[in-house]
């Protein structure tokens, strides 16, 4: 991993990157009527210099404090795209599909342009390599009703599952906010989700992604299409020794051709 891993992260809990940007308050946070916002416009570089937009959205807990890029988009749906792996995880695991993270889905033998697919595959295994057929195997093993059930319990975006049992969060009708993003991951890591706290603990270990600088990452890319946009997604948080910090970010490009998307959903955060 880069030495510039986490900079973006490391400026945002730095007073002096914090004193030199604008500061206002506007509409307050839905999960929160006395957290203060904090807009950060300087961010606009970081996507400048991956030719793409979005929204970038960090809740400090330990300050009730969320700092914002871009806040008119912190409140618009997008199609979650792997990011549900996180919220298809707990539902796995609680309905019994899914016997814990060492648990095998046979592979179907179709043959896949990510190698990594190609394989049998368990479920920490699946959302590291964000194997897509795993996912489907598993929504049509839990079935639409259970499915449904589960994403109004958890209130999920907005929950709904138009377009197919194992399409609707990568081209159907789930949709959530970088907001929504956050409150989850928040829920999760806090164990407050309407869900077994083991299903929790397991999909909790199965997002963690490295430890370095004394920073330690739990997160889940997405890559998704929305109204001929390719939709980005970086979302999870950073244990440190400050505190925990939740983000989200929001990458979107219209240029199909523009190489840089796909890292820039990683690389934005890490600065």
């Amino acid at each position: 991993m880069s030495h510039r891993i986490f900079a973006f992260l490391c400026l945002l809990f730095s007073s002096q990157g914090i004193t030199s940007c604008h500061t206002e308050n506007p509409k307050p946070p839905q999960d929160s009527l006395f957290a203060t916002v904090e807009l950060r416009p300087d961010f606009k570089a970081l996507y400048d210099s991956f030719n793409v937009s979005g929204c970038f959205i960090l809740f400090d807990p330990q300050e009730n404090k969320y700092s914002i890029y871009n806040d008119s988009l912190v409140d618009v749906g997008f199609t979650p795209a792997s990011t549900f792996k996180i919220c298809n995880s707990l539902i796995g695991l609680e309905t019994g599909v899914i016997k814990d993270e060492n648990f095998v889905l046979p592979w179907d033998k179709k043959v896949r342009n990510n190698t990594a697919w190609n394989a049998d595959t368990d479920l920490k295994t699946a959302i590291k390599n964000s194997t897509v057929w795993y996912y489907q195997e598993l929504a049509r093993r839990v079935g639409g009703e259970r499915m449904k059930y589960w994403l109004d319990t958890l209130q999920y975006g907005n929950r709904d599952t138009a377009g197919g049992l194992d399409q609707f969060w990568l081209r159907g009708g789930l949709k959530i906010t970088p907001r929504q993003q956050i409150e989850f991951v928040q829920k999760l890591y806090n164990r407050t989700l309407p869900i077994s706290p083991r299903s929790m603990d397991i999909v909790n270990q199965i997002l963690f992604v490295n430890d370095t600088l004394g920073y330690e990452l739990y997160a889940k890319t997405g890559w998704g299409f929305q109204d001929n946009t390719d939709i980005g997604w970086y979302v999870g948080y950073a244990k440190t020794t400050k505190g925990i910090y939740y983000f989200a970010n929001l990458v979107l490009c219209d240029d199909p051709n523009n190489l840089d998307f796909a890292k820039a959903r990683v690389e934005v955060v890490r600065g």
